[in-house]
């Protein structure tokens, strides 16, 4: 558990969320995003029923109090992110460039440094590519944050909470 944890931490870097420093990213436009997610264990394909706040709320979710550092820069070709996240024992420290007009495609091309993993002799590096697009509107009983995996099990987000 702890392992998905972390690599849903260093997995923040593809995310297009609002962060609390100077440089903040787009928000996706709400609707059906199709994301392809690319690393050392292969290939993961899922759909998220995307709305206004969604982004900001998962990893206003998974990064509190466990992320130290979310730098987001803006870049001539989009951002570069910089993470360093903890959990107990566990540490990952990241870099991912952002590209894409968070309107119809967002590409994330990052990598993560993972240790203190029970059972790893050393560090770990992880690549993670992520492509994603909008398919279109979320389907009728689709709620903003759900997440629709390969096997049609849904996976339901905490709602998103209001901009300040």
């Amino acid at each position: 558990m702890k392992f998905v944890l972390i690599a849903a931490l260093g997995a923040l870097v593809a995310l297009p969320a609002a962060a609390q420093q100077q440089q903040q990213l787009p928000q996706r436009k709400p609707g059906l995003w199709e994301t392809k997610s690319t690393g050392n264990e292969g290939e993961t394909l899922a759909r998220q029923c995307v709305g206004p706040g969604t982004d900001q709320s998962i990893v206003g979710g998974l990064a509190a109090g466990a992320c130290s550092k979310m730098l987001i820069t803006k870049t001539a070709n989009g951002y570069a992110v910089e993470t360093e996240c903890a959990v107990g024992q566990i540490k990952a420290s990241g870099s991912s460039v952002i590209t894409g007009d968070f309107q119809t495609s967002v590409r994330t091309e990052g990598m993560t440094k993972i240790s203190g993993m029970p059972g790893q002799a050393g560090p770990v590096e992880r690549k993670l590519v992520v492509e994603a697009k909008r398919l279109g509107e979320c389907a009728a009983g689709q709620k903003p944050g759900d997440i629709i995996m390969p096997d049609g099990k849904v996976i339901s987000m905490p709602p998103a909470k209001p901009a300040p």
